[in-house]
């Protein structure tokens, strides 16, 4: 039986908030699928050479300082999607996701680990949620646009349900 005298509160999640934690949610599965890897032979004995397996690209300063860089922008994602104004956010969250779901299926190209296919599709469904939700990004009427059509832009303490008056 449903109890109707009351709900669930339910209360809307700030745009930013959001799109912080996919980033959050992307970055936990980036780096689990990576750290998973180093349960795989072919990972272990390709380290210890000093190669990527796959790539064969040379573990090095200059791949390290790469691998970094790539995991930074990401990682500084979560916080400038909370810090930054909507009108910098807004696309940037935009070409960020875009450009690392491109380079995540770039990477799984030849890859036949499960696992690995796996993470990768989770991290691009992450990363086109988050241009989905970018790209939707509400929007109000601005001030001026108010003041045209006759709304007040401020809001009185008298139209807020609950607020006191003195």
């Amino acid at each position: 039986m449903i109890d109707r005298k009351s709900i669930r509160d339910d209360s809307t999640v700030n745009v930013k908030v959001i799109l912080s934690a996919l980033w959050a949610s992307t970055l936990f599965v980036f780096a689990y699928v990576d750290i998973f890897g180093f349960w795989r032979t072919d990972v272990i004995e390709g380290a210890l050479d000093g190669k990527v397996p796959g790539a064969g690209a040379d573990i090095n300063q200059t791949f390290l300082t790469l691998a970094t860089l790539y995991i930074l922008i990401p990682s500084l994602m979560v916080g400038f999607s909370v810090i930054a104004p909507a009108k910098f956010n807004r696309p940037t969250n935009l070409v960020v996701s875009a450009l690392y779901t491109v380079s995540v299926v770039a990477f799984t190209i030849g890859e036949t680990w499960a696992y690995y296919i796996l993470g990768s599709v989770v991290e691009v469904v992450l990363l086109l949620v988050i241009a989905g939700i970018a790209w939707f990004w509400p929007t109000i009427p601005h001030p001026r646009a108010r003041k045209e059509i006759g709304e007040s832009p401020s809001v009185k303490p008298e139209d807020l349900q609950g607020s006191r008056t003195t």
